[in-house]
């Protein structure tokens, strides 16, 4: 049984999770020589200055309360956890503080020695640097990165010892031995794509003894995994990027940790995390948040279930979690000088904690952007998550979400014959439904990621509707986000998961293929580089994400929408249809009829005189209008 701060109660259950009684009961932090905190430290010139310290290591049931024997803080208060190996020392800093290392001093009774000794807690209040996070806007292009999977850059990090896994690139699941160092080293090639942003799958610690690649099943809040090269690389990694002017996307868990986390394997307060009498699992049922008929059961399977064996759920609405949450995602912005969140599980957490998280990172960052995964199956829930929705009970204060609505468009439009919302249609329509967003343009688009097959496998290696998948991902609105080996057709369907999480060629020693250097590329390989770099390059120097978007209904399975400011403007053609004449007269409200198009990917230059032959047309064609 375990003892529960919030309803002063015991709860008994069995299975799994009598094993966390037996750690909870057991001494796991008492050998530590010194105490330690989360956070482990803070930084001048922040708003948010009254913080709770977590500490450990040592019994606090046998302490007196700390003092301050350094510093310039404010000493508000101090108490011991449920679990006396675990305090909560509620300290104020003054507005202008000055960097420096605050000491508190606990007084530690020895029961075997019948005497009391001194052991210190150091605080660092570390510099704040200059960098200030610059978001994501519309003109961004992301690119998405499995940091185990890119390029390993420092073979002596790919085994730790005491962590689990080392690298082992045969079979499926494990560790390849992708790292910082990797990425970092070649930069350059995605920034030669024209990439503004990368997004990288989750860096923090994964000591699970199974699937620790992914990332997903945190063990340390505060420590990068040593195998991708811990802190100071993540710091090199980001600092590059924004050398190279690409911003840096961090990927964030708030709805789990792993079951080998050190806060669940030895729990400072039960109630941080959801326990039923056996395993449960959520239902995955977003809708039920906004049901009115919904169950109370199927609410509470949805938020309280766990995620997966391995991954306890965390209990947001903790007033202790709570702020040991937000106090983690402020610190890593600053400490790891990030831009903006993906955050992972949007809609499992408790969503009144999430507005209240996005606020404060909103409030202490002004400029930061926050876009959180919603995998369901329709726009009114996914639009439910953003920011200003008019039926949510709160303002989220999220700035964007993963377009999935968008995605289920895509893959299935080009994939079925047209009808009455099949085709291209079920694309327009989609995007037509735009009005429940408050602002659509901030939405992260997407045509696959590391959960999903990959997009050329599942328009069936047909080249043609990958260019008009591409094409209209760079082309419509939205923040595009390109997953790595996209421009090189790389293939593979989730069974399992590691199949479309494959090494990119060239990141090994040893590697004949090398997608970094085009080495033994096929010619389709390079055709499709030439496409997609084509584009990004006209999308990055036209500015395209920020221009307006006006769509023609489909006709012939035959989409036309235009692109435009005051400056420019663009018609795009996708063509999955039959017909080989395009009348023009339909788009005179946008169009002239006096006109030259100029398509972009070829240069050729068209006067139409009202209508556009398309007998020669690709499936993607993209007109400069003058």
């Amino acid at each position: 049984m375990i003892f529960s701060q919030k309803h002063n109660t015991f709860r008994t259950f069995s299975g799994s999770a009598l094993l966390v009684t037996m750690l909870l009961l057991s001494p796991i932090l008492l050998s530590q020589s010194k105490i330690l905190c989360d956070p482990p430290s803070w930084f001048t010139n922040t708003k948010y200055r009254q913080l709770d310290l977590l500490v450990r290591g040592i019994d606090f049931s046998q302490s007196t309360p700390p003092s301050v024997t350094q510093g310039d803080v404010k000493l508000i208060s101090f108490e011991q956890m449920p679990n006396a190996q675990y305090g909560l020392l509620k300290i104020e800093i003054p507005e202008n503080c000055a960097a420096q290392n605050v000491v508190f001093t606990f007084s530690v009774l020895d029961l075997k020695k019948k005497k009391s000794r001194k052991v210190e807690l150091v605080f660092p209040i570390l510099e704040r640097s200059a960098f200030e996070p610059q978001g994501l806007n519309p003109n961004d292009l992301i690119y998405m990165i499995y940091p185990d999977r890119f390029a390993n850059g420092e073979e002596n990090n790919d085994s730790i010892p005491g962590l689990y896994q080392g690298a082992k690139r045969k079979g499926y699941k494990t560790r390849h031995g992708g790292d910082l160092q990797g990425i970092t080293q070649h930069l350059d090639y995605v920034r030669d794509l024209h990439s503004t942003a990368v997004w990288l799958n989750p860096v923090l610690e994964n000591n699970q003894p199974r699937d620790s690649y992914h990332g997903y099943a945190t063990t340390h809040s505060y420590q990068v995994d040593a195998r991708l090269g811990g802190n100071d690389q993540y710091l090199k990694f980001s600092r590059a990027c924004h050398q190279k002017d690409m911003k840096v996307v961090w990927d964030v868990i708030y709805n789990h940790w792993g079951n080998e986390h050190y806060l669940f394997k030895s729990i400072p307060d039960s109630a941080w995390f959801h326990f039923y009498p056996t395993y449960t699992k959520t239902n995955y049922r977003a809708e039920t948040l906004m049901d009115p008929y919904a169950s109370e059961m199927d609410k509470d399977l949805m938020s309280n279930g766990w995620f997966d064996n391995h991954m306890p759920d965390l209990n947001q609405a903790n007033p202790g979690l709570a702020k040991y949450l937000i106090q983690n995602s402020i610190w890593w912005v600053l400490a790891g000088e990030i831009d903006a969140y993906r955050i992972d599980t949007y809609a499992y957490p408790d969503q009144k904690f999430m507005a209240d998280l996005n606020q404060a990172l909103r409030d202490e960052f002004p400029h930061f952007f926050l876009f959180g995964e919603t995998w369901v199956q329709s726009t009114p829930v996914q639009s439910y998550f953003t920011e200003h929705f008019k039926y949510a009970p709160y303002n989220s204060a999220l700035n964007g979400v993963t377009d999935f609505q968008l995605y289920f468009a895509i893959t299935k439009g080009l994939n079925e014959n047209f009808g009455w919302e099949e085709g291209l249609r079920r694309i327009q329509m989609t995007v037509a439904q735009d009005f429940m967003y408050h602002q659509p343009q901030n939405n992260v688009t997407f045509l696959d990621n590391h959960d999903l097959s990959r997009f050329y496998s599942v328009i069936g290696q047909d080249y043609n509707k990958w260019k008009a998948g591409v094409g209209m991902l760079l082309t419509l609105r939205g923040i595009p986000c390109v997953y790595y080996g996209t421009e090189y057709l790389l293939e593979g369907f989730t069974n399992p998961d590691d199949l479309v999480r494959q090494e990119f060629s060239g990141g090994w020693k040893g590697d004949d293929k090398n997608y970094f250097t085009q080495t033994q590329l096929t010619d389709r390989e390079k055709e499709a580089f030439v496409f997609y770099n084509t584009l990004t390059a006209l999308r990055a120097e036209s500015q395209m994400g920020g221009m307006m978007l006006k769509q023609f209904v489909p006709e012939d399975n035959i989409y036309v929408y235009f692109r435009y400011n005051e400056k420019k403007k663009y018609m795009v053609v996708v063509n999955l249809g039959e017909k080989t004449k395009l009348d023009l007269n339909r788009f005179k409200e946008i169009l002239p009829f006096q006109c030259t198009l100029t398509e972009q990917l070829t240069q050729l230059v068209i006067h139409p005189q009202g209508t556009l032959d398309l007998s020669k047309s690709q499936t993607f064609a993209i007109f400069e209008v003058k």
